[in-house]
């Protein structure tokens, strides 16, 4: 079905690009119990999402020329949203020897990664960013220092203390950031830091781009919305007053993220840097899992938040609050995403919002395969109500919901 923007906008919906987003995990190959390319691609679309970037964090990773083809391929069909690839930085993700990056890139990678397993060798990091920089593409780094984070759980402060659970101090990130923006500066490589969650990351970052260096960043959803207490039980968005109608028990493992979720000073710093442009671009880092991988004791679960079909409503909150403009958002869901990775938008990718729908949370009505959130039953405000891949009218589920609601 051809797309008519004048449609949708005579019946008051806000179209604007559809998003980019440069760091999901789709899980395939390897892990299809908890999402595959198909159901990655239709959460996308109930999100705006247009075009994903999937992360090489599969069995076997992303690290050949020959696996990149065969993904690439298996994405063509036409009901989802366009997905691209980033390559493995090492073979394996094991941290031990380059991948053949200029092969990947020759296959269609458009970006590099060891995300969730970052390259603590300085020394091949520093030749990863120069390999980089000579097929053009960026390096997107998880920024850690695994040494400091040692067996953390969640965010290191009064909130892990009470809980009696071991914390990730704000230096494991910060220090690894300063790191990396120091070979950055060396190699002159287009490097991207990606969910950065902590006040000194975006400073660090915010003076190496004041002395010219080809540094990029992006934060995510939850870490702009929520806080560390989340993992003891609050329900409250960071922009909202703690009462006891936004409490939920406490160690829920859909809160276990990392970076970890961070403190609210944290929390208001990556807004600040959006508004300044420090921060780039916001990414999901949507990270679905098996029931299996989470339903387990809070130390014992796996990290991540699956992210895609509510990153929108969570940054439209802090846009009701004036905690940022709504244009400085979108750009940083389309406009920024697309300068980091030195590309165009797709002229003909639409998303279709209505900023006024509120909208309750269900895990049977997430596409994803991955239903851990904790804003389940969270009642949210603006939501996707169609999506345009190359002009197709590709998604429109949800108008008709936001039509009933509002008795359109």
């Amino acid at each position: 079905m051809k797309f008519d923007r004048r449609a949708f906008e005579a019946k008051g919906y806000l179209v604007v690009p559809g998003f980019i987003d440069l760091h999901a995990h789709l899980r395939e190959p390897g892990f299809e119990d908890s999402e595959t390319i198909e159901t990655g691609r239709r959460a996308a679309l109930r999100g705006g999402f247009t075009t994903i970037c999937a992360m090489p964090n599969t069995e076997p990773a992303i690290d050949s020329p020959g696996l990149l083809k065969e993904l690439l391929a298996r994405g063509k069909t036409v009901d989802g949203a366009r997905v691209r690839y980033v390559a493995a930085i090492t073979r394996g993700r094991k941290g031990r020897e380059l991948a053949d990056m200029v092969e990947l890139a020759a296959a269609g990678a458009i970006a590099f990664s060891d995300d969730g397993s970052p390259v603590e060798d300085s020394h091949l990091f520093r030749s990863a960013l120069e390999y980089a920089r000579v097929t053009g593409r960026p390096v997107i780094e998880h920024a850690q220092d695994l040494a400091l984070s040692a067996k953390g759980v969640m965010h290191e402060g009064s909130v892990s203390a009470r809980l009696g659970l071991p914390g990730m101090p704000a230096a494991a990130e910060e220090s690894a950031v300063a790191r990396d923006i120091a070979l950055a500066r060396m190699t002159g490589a287009n490097l991207h830091l990606t969910h950065l969650s902590t006040a000194g990351s975006i400073e660090l970052v915010r003076r190496a781009k004041a002395d010219g260096v080809p540094v990029t960043c992006d934060v995510t959803p939850h870490h702009l919305a929520m806080t560390d207490e989340w993992v003891a039980g609050s329900r409250a968005l960071a922009w909202e007053v703690e009462d006891e109608a936004l409490l939920a028990v406490p160690y829920d493992s859909s809160t276990k993220v990392n970076p970890p979720l961070r403190g609210r000073a944290d929390v208001r710093a990556l807004w600040a840097g959006l508004v300044d442009g420090t921060v780039d671009a916001i990414a999901t880092d949507h990270a679905p899992h098996a029931s299996v991988k989470k339903d387990v004791e809070f130390d014992q679960a796996a990290f991540g938040i699956s992210g895609l079909e509510t990153a929108l409503a969570l940054v439209l909150g802090g846009v009701g609050v004036h905690w940022a403009a709504l244009g400085t958002v979108i750009d940083a869901l389309t406009l920024g995403p697309a300068r980091v990775l030195g590309s165009d938008l797709p002229r003909d990718d639409w998303a279709v919002i209505d900023r006024d729908v509120e909208w309750v949370v269900r895990a049977d009505e997430l596409a994803s395969k991955g239903k851990n959130t904790p804003l389940i039953g969270r009642t949210l405000t603006g939501r996707v109500v169609a999506t345009v891949v190359d002009g197709e009218l590709r998604y429109e589920g949800a108008a008709r919901v936001a039509e009933a609601v509002n008795g359109r």
